[in-house]
C-alpha cells in the first residue's frame, strides 16, 4: 500500500518520516548506550576474575580489598544500567505499548527446591468476544508460571512457656513440668536469638551497639551490656565444642596455619595493643580425602614464638606455614632425632616477593620467574581433586624437573645481582627456603601454598574494620571459639547461625560432655528446614 492510497499531503508524509527517523535514531542511541555500559561491565568483570585468580600475586588482605572495591564499582554500573533499562522500557510501554522487539530474557538459575513456596493464582478477567461470562465454558490450556524470590522480614517473637500446676485430691501431691532448658537460666534469649547475636558480631562484623539499635527498630530495647552478657554465655556453652574441633584438626597430620592482627584495648594506657588470631586448618577435599574439613582458631596477646609452640604441643606431621621464625623451633631436629613437625613453605609468598619487584620495575628477570612459577601452578590446577597417589606421581614427573630448573636458574640470576637490590632479595627469599618450598612434591596431600589458611583469616580482616578491636584477651579467646565453630560449619556446608542455634539448644537441654562429638558439624544432622527456620 503506497502513501497515495491514504490521500495524505506530502508535507504530512515528510513529517511522519522525519518523526520515524528521529525515533529510530533515539532507539539506536539508547541501544548503543546500553551496549557500551554492558561492555564496560563485562570488561570490569574480566579484571575482577583476573584479580581473584591472582591470589598468589599480592597479599591476601590487599587482594581482598582491591577485589571488593572493583566489585562495588561493577555493582554501581549494573545498577545504573538497570535504571536506564527500566526507564527505557517504561517509555516504550507508554508510547507504543508492548514492543515487538523485546530483549531476550536473562538466563537464570532455578530457585532452590528447599525454599517454601506460596502460590498466587491470577485469574483473567472474563472479557470474551462472544460476551460470555460463564467460567464453566472455558477450557484450560495450560498455565504460565513466574517464580519470584521474596524476603520475609525477620521478626522477633515471644515464646510463652506455660507450666500448669496440679494438685492431686487423693494424696495432695503437687505436679508441674520442670523449667524449660534455656541457654541462660532465667534469661530472656532463646538459642536462635543468641546464635543470631554471635554470628552478627563475629561473621558479619556488626558491633553490639549497632545490633542493639537494629533490635530497637523492632520495638525491643536490649542494651549493649545485655547483648555482651549473651555473647559471654554463648561462648561458655560452645567452648567444649571448639576444643573438640581443635583436637580433631590437630590429629590429622597435615595442617595449614597463618595468623593475623587484631587490636586489643589496653586499660589504663589510653590506647590499643596488637593481639593475634591464629588458624590451624585441615581440608582434604583437594585430594578427595574422606575426613571432614575443620578450622581451629586460637588467640594470643602477642606473636612470640612460644604461642604456636603452645598451640601445637603434641602435634606431629606436615605444617604449611609462611616464613615466620617462630615456627623454627617446632621444625628443628632434636639432637639425633628428626623433627616431629615438617615445614612446608608457601610458594605464593615467594611469588609475591617477585611480583612486587615486577610491578614496580617491570624487571624481565622477575617476569621470567613469575612465568616459571605459573607453570607449577598450572600443574596444580590440573591435578586438583585427584587422589594423593595420582597427585604425587604427577608432581614427581612434571613439577620436580621444573623446580630443579627454576632453582638452578635462580642461583644463576642471583650471582649476577647486587645483594642490596630488591630483585636479589626476592630471589634470595625463595633460595633460602628452597627445600621447604619444593617439599609439597613429596606427598600428594600437600599444597603448593598456604592459601587455605589465608582465606580462612580473610573474614577476620574484613570484620575488624567494623568492630576495630576486642576489649580484652578474654574477648579474643571468645572470638576464637565462635570463629572455630562458625567457619568449620561453613566448611561443612552448614548455615552457621542455624547450626549454632541447634547446638545451643541441645547443650542447654543437658547433652553430657562425653557426647560432645555428636554435635560436631560433620556428625550433626541439620535439615534444610532447620536452616530456613534458623
Amino acid at each position: 500500500m503506497d502513501a497515495a492510497s491514504f490521500d495524505m499531503p506530502d508535507a504530512e508524509i515528510a513529517a511522519l518520516r522525519a518523526l520515524l527517523a528521529e525515533r529510530e535514531a533515539a532507539l539506536a542511541e539508547r541501544d548503543a548506550e546500553l551496549r557500551n555500559a554492558g561492555f564496560e561491565i563485562e570488561k570490569l568483570k574480566v579484571q575482577l576474575a583476573a584479580l581473584r585468580r591472582d591470589r598468589y600475586g599480592r597479599s591476601s588482605e590487599k587482594l581482598a580489598a582491591a577485589a571488593d572495591q572493583l566489585e562495588m564499582l561493577i555493582g554501581d554500573l549494573e545498577e545504573d544500567q538497570a535504571e536506564r533499562e527500566a526507564a527505557a522500557a517504561e517509555k516504550e510501554r507508554r508510547t507504543k505499548g508492548k514492543s515487538g522487539n523485546q530483549r531476550k530474557p536473562a538466563t537464570r538459575r532455578p530457585l532452590p527446591e528447599h525454599l517454601p513456596r506460596e502460590t498466587v493464582v491470577h485469574e483473567p478477567v472474563l472479557a470474551c468476544r462472544c460476551g460470555c461470562t460463564d467460567p464453566a465454558r472455558l477450557t484450560r490450556l495450560g498455565e504460565s508460571v513466574t517464580e519470584v524470590l521474596e524476603k520475609i522480614p525477620a521478626r522477633l517473637k515471644v515464646i510463652r512457656h506455660v507450666r500448669p500446676r496440679y494438685a492431686c485430691r487423693a494424696c495432695e501431691a503437687m505436679l508441674q513440668a520442670p523449667v524449660p532448658a534455656l541457654p541462660i537460666e532465667r534469661g530472656r534469649p532463646g538459642p536462635g536469638l543468641m546464635a543470631h547475636v554471635l554470628v552478627s558480631k563475629y561473621l558479619d562484623g556488626l558491633p553490639l551497639f549497632r545490633l542493639s539499635g537494629i533490635l530497637a527498630r523492632e520495638g525491643v530495647e536490649i542494651e549493649r551490656q545485655t547483648l555482651a552478657d549473651w555473647v559471654g554465655h554463648g561462648a561458655w556453652w560452645l567452648r567444649p565444642l571448639a576444643e573438640a574441633i581443635g583436637k580433631y584438626a590437630l590429629a590429622q597430620g597435615v595442617i595449614w596455619t597463618d595468623d593475623t592482627t587484631i587490636r586489643v584495648l589496653a586499660p589504663g594506657r589510653g590506647r590499643t595493643r596488637i593481639g593475634r588470631f591464629w588458624v590451624y586448618a585441615f581440608d582434604p577435599r583437594p585430594w578427595r580425602g574422606t575426613g571432614p574439613p575443620a578450622a581451629f582458631y586460637c588467640y594470643s596477646p602477642d606473636r612470640k614464638g612460644e604461642r604456636p609452640r603452645e598451640h601445637l604441643a603434641g602435634y606431629e606431621g606436615w605444617l604449611h606455614a609462611d616464613a615466620y621464625a617462630g615456627y623454627d623451633a617446632l621444625t628443628a631436629a632434636k639432637g639425633s632425632r628428626p623433627p616431629l613437625i615438617t615445614h612446608v613453605a608457601c610458594m605464593a609468598h615467594a611469588r609475591r616477593e617477585l611480583f612486587k619487584v615486577y610491578e614496580s620495575t617491570k624487571s624481565p628477570i622477575a617476569k621470567e620467574a613469575l612465568r616459571r612459577i605459573g607453570e607449577l601452578y598450572a600443574i596444580e590446577a590440573a591435578i586438583n581433586g585427584q587422589s594423593p597417589e595420582q597427585r604425587c606421581v604427577a608432581r614427581q614427573a612434571q613439577s620436580k624437573p621444573l623446580l630443579d630448573a627454576l632453582h638452578a636458574w635462580m642461583l644463576q640470576q642471583r650471582r649476577r645481582l647486587s645483594g642490596k637490590s630488591t630483585l636479589a632479595k626476592a630471589l634470595q627469599y625463595a633460595l633460602n627456603r628452597w627445600d621447604a618450598l619444593a617439599r609439597y612434591t613429596e606427598d600428594g596431600r600437600l599444597s603448593i601454598d598456604n592459601n587455605l589458611s589465608e582465606r580462612l583469616l580473610r573474614g577476620i580482616a574484613v570484620t575488624r574494620k567494623n568492630f576495630l578491636f576486642v576489649g580484652s584477651d578474654a574477648g579474643g579467646q571468645r572470638a576464637a571459639i565462635i570463629y572455630t565453630i562458625a567457619e568449620t560449619a561453613k566448611l561443612n556446608g552448614l548455615d552457621p547461625e542455624a547450626y549454632i542455634a541447634a547446638v545451643l539448644d541441645r547443650l542447654a537441654a543437658g547433652l553430657p560432655i562425653n557426647r560432645i562429638d555428636e554435635l560436631l558439624p560433620w556428625n550433626f544432622k541439620l535439615t534444610r528446614q532447620t536452616v530456613s527456620q534458623g
